[in-house]
């Protein structure tokens, strides 16, 4: 059983993908070919945004979204603990500083109540300038950002959308991506859209936003690549990843669907002993993980379980950004975020993806209940 199987999706989509790829070959623009502005003509309509550009990865889109949003040396970025590391990488590649916030309990999302605590403190010591809300789409689920928008308004910050797991999720309606000032995403290949290697976007309606990104992903370009107005990026999206991506997105909708389905059999068969994912009323989750904890005991228990069934399972994450070394001289300690902290000790996440047989989930299913059953 794979935990996420893309070979089963590039059966699904071989002759549209492979006759993409042969396109791509036929013509020979590798770099900047047609396909980069067809993809991103059709992502901006499907994220509801008036600006997509594709990048060469979804770590550089963070930092072209921070570039362009003027962070520096001295800012502060607040950014949840409990997430992947090019989150928090991001922020001091521009001489600026992760500030760690705590998550909530239920969706493992950015707090807005531990967010607001944070910008205080913040303040109170003045060593940083709050600039920008980092809200990180974890697992699949868009953040709070109706709390977290307000909370920008108060302090008057940037919200920047770390949409990387969250694309296909939504709010009211309302995609990822389009949340808050600037927001990015990326299509590694274990992404809800993934490309076949690395690839990236960043989203904005600001016009002025996109035009700076389009200059900083391209070594920083005036008028063309040889007129040089900043210092930027050589942060291209691949032709070859574009043209997978259009077919790709075509199939995406259909993929959420399953998804989802995936994802209430989970809910239906683990509820009793697990906790299962939070979806707040009114938002839909891409399940780019399907993550859960015991109710009772560890995860070491059942992880053995379902290892010697030969069924996959991985720990996302299992050490939070304050307890990383890299971040050590920011002098956080332990207990200084006690949700993301229980978190990181308990959490695990099952196979999921949208082509998952009925036999293989319930084979999860079974070898998981079998530990309340003996």
């Amino acid at each position: 059983m794979q935990f996420i199987d893309l070979q089963a999706q590039y059966k699904h989509l071989k002759k549209r993908i492979d006759a993409r790829i042969q396109t791509v070959l036929d013509h020979g623009k590798y770099i900047m070919g047609p396909e980069v502005q067809e993809f991103e003509e059709q992502l901006s309509p499907y994220v509801g945004v008036k600006h997509s550009i594709g990048v060469a990865n979804g770590t550089d889109a963070l930092q072209l979204a921070l570039m362009a949003l003027g962070v520096k040396q001295g800012d502060a970025v607040f950014v949840p603990t409990f997430t992947f590391f090019a989150s928090a990488e991001a922020v001091p590649l521009l001489g600026a500083t992760p500030v760690f916030v705590d998550i909530d309990e239920g969706t493992y999302n950015i707090s807005p109540d531990s967010l607001q605590s944070v910008i205080e403190t913040t303040l109170e010591e003045g060593k940083l300038t709050p600039k920008v809300i980092m809200a990180v789409d974890l697992f699949g689920l868009p953040a709070d950002y109706n709390a977290i928008q307000k909370i920008a308004d108060k302090y008057g910050l940037k919200i920047l959308e770390d949409a990387a797991q969250g694309f296909g999720g939504s709010i009211d309606g309302k995609r990822a991506g389009s949340f808050g000032d600037i927001a990015t995403t990326s299509f590694f290949p274990a992404k809800p859209l993934g490309c076949y290697g690395d690839g990236g976007a960043v989203f904005t309606n600001d016009d002025d936003l996109a035009a700076m990104v389009r200059s900083l992903h391209v070594h920083g370009k005036g008028k063309d690549k040889y007129d040089n107005v900043r210092i930027g990026l050589n942060s291209r999206l691949d032709t070859i990843q574009a043209a997978i991506l259009i077919e790709k997105l075509v199939a995406f909708p259909t993929e959420l669907i399953a998804r989802q389905v995936v994802a209430e059999r989970y809910n239906h068969a683990l509820d009793e002993n697990f906790y299962i994912p939070v979806v707040p009323k009114g938002c839909t989750s891409s399940w780019a993980q399907y993550t859960i904890r015991a109710k009772e005991g560890g995860r070491d228990e059942p992880m053995d379980k379902l290892k010697k069934a030969d069924i996959p399972s991985v720990v996302y994450y299992g050490k939070n950004m304050h307890e990383q070394t890299a971040f050590a001289e920011l002098g956080y300690q332990l207990g200084s975020f006690p949700v993301a902290e229980k978190a990181a000790e308990s959490v695990f996440s099952l196979p999921m993806h949208p082509y998952m047989l009925r036999e293989d989930q319930e084979a999860v299913c079974t070898s998981l209940m079998d530990l309340y059953n003996d």
